[in-house]
């Protein structure tokens, strides 16, 4: 009889980049019968997550998240809205003992209850990768003590653009096969963090380029000119970038990551005050696969518009070998897994050749 693997895989909410690397990982524990899993996410209003299929009957907690203003983080509004006396409670009451492994997305409440009850806990996550040295910006103490302690874990796998001679994961992409003829000359734009109005002054005066802008302020799909205004979704959204001919965001790391595998160009802005999408912008344009707009700028745009594409990075979907290693508990053997899937990533030459410097 074959034994069935009982996994709690949490997930951090508050970006949809966690939520879009968990989706691809649900499709592929899907296609097996010795596995069960339940998903916990943390981070967002409840109201908030959409296209959520994938995860079944899937578990939410406050968790914890930051505030952001005008595509800064707000610190004061961050301690305000984040309890820790709720966060300590949800820890506390929530029972990891009946599973096997805690499968970790940087998200918190699963991560300690694991810690709390000696369950193993895997972390795999973007930020992972940050506790190894790797190019990455300056770390203030802040910093380095939400990534050793936001999410503890026996074992850390960090999932990035290159590895670095570290245990890191290749980006997790869900392969599509777009017909090439449905591209159109339009800009993808998803700066959530951003001021709406502020958006809107910066684009609606280029009117002779076509834009689709998503974010959540938006209710109500809607067109003004050269702008296609459209509330998330995971569908039309997916669609819009695989038709676009640039992508303008934040620093995240999941969109950059599907822009790089379609040859998008891309022109990202940090949110002020986030290690992380600094970090992420500083290693792609040193491997000159971005370029870096530090705020809303229709200049900026407009001279971006003139550059060139990116060609394709090949990173395959190959969730089935990190499910398969996970329920063979080969976890004390990271460096197997890494290399396998290394082994299927295809740069082009000009990045090839910027990497063997930039690991130097």
């Amino acid at each position: 009889m074959t034994h069935m693997t009982k996994i709690l895989y949490g997930v951090q909410g508050t970006g949809n980049g966690h939520i879009t690397r968990a989706r691809i990982m649900a499709t592929a524990f899907a296609q097996r019968d010795d596995v069960h899993v339940d998903y916990l996410f943390s981070g967002r209003d409840i109201d908030k997550y959409f296209d959520m299929e994938a995860f079944g009957h899937y578990q939410t907690r406050r968790g914890l998240s930051f505030s952001t203003n005008n595509g800064s983080i707000n610190v004061l509004n961050t301690v305000r809205q984040n309890s820790l006396i709720q966060c300590w409670k949800d820890i506390r009451d929530l029972n990891v003992s009946e599973y096997d492994v805690v499968i970790n997305d940087f998200e918190p409440i699963t991560a300690w209850a694991a810690k709390l009850s000696s369950v193993p806990c895997i972390n795999i996550s973007h930020q992972a990768a940050f506790a190894c040295p790797i190019p990455q910006a300056s770390k203030t103490l802040i910093d380095r003590a939400i990534l050793h302690s936001f999410a503890p874990s026996n074992i850390r796998l960090g999932v990035h653009w290159y590895h670095f001679g570290q245990h890191i994961l290749p980006p997790f992409i869900k392969q599509h096969h777009q017909n090439s003829a449905t591209l159109s000359e339009h800009i993808l734009v998803y700066l959530p963090f951003e001021s709406l109005n502020e958006i809107k002054e910066c684009i609606e005066p280029l009117s002779e380029q076509s834009f689709i802008v998503f974010h959540p302020d938006i209710k109500h799909s809607h067109t003004i000119n050269n702008v296609q205004y459209r509330s998330p979704g995971y569908s039309e959204f997916q669609s819009a970038l695989h038709q676009c001919v640039g992508v303008i965001a934040n620093g995240g790391f999941e969109l950059s990551s599907e822009a790089l595998v379609l040859g998008k160009k891309l022109l990202l802005k940090p949110l002020a005050g986030q290690f992380e999408q600094s970090s992420n912008i500083m290693t792609l344009q040193s491997l000159g696969l971005c370029e870096f707009m530090p705020f809303l700028s229709s200049e900026f745009i407009d001279d971006w518009l003139e550059t060139q594409g990116n060609s394709p990075i090949h990173f395959p979907d190959q969730s089935s070998v990190l499910v398969d290693w996970i329920l063979q508990k080969q976890w004390d053997k990271p460096q197997t897994l890494c290399d396998k899937l290394w082994q299927n990533v295809h740069f082009p030459q000009n990045v090839s050749e910027r990497l063997t410097t930039l690991s130097r």
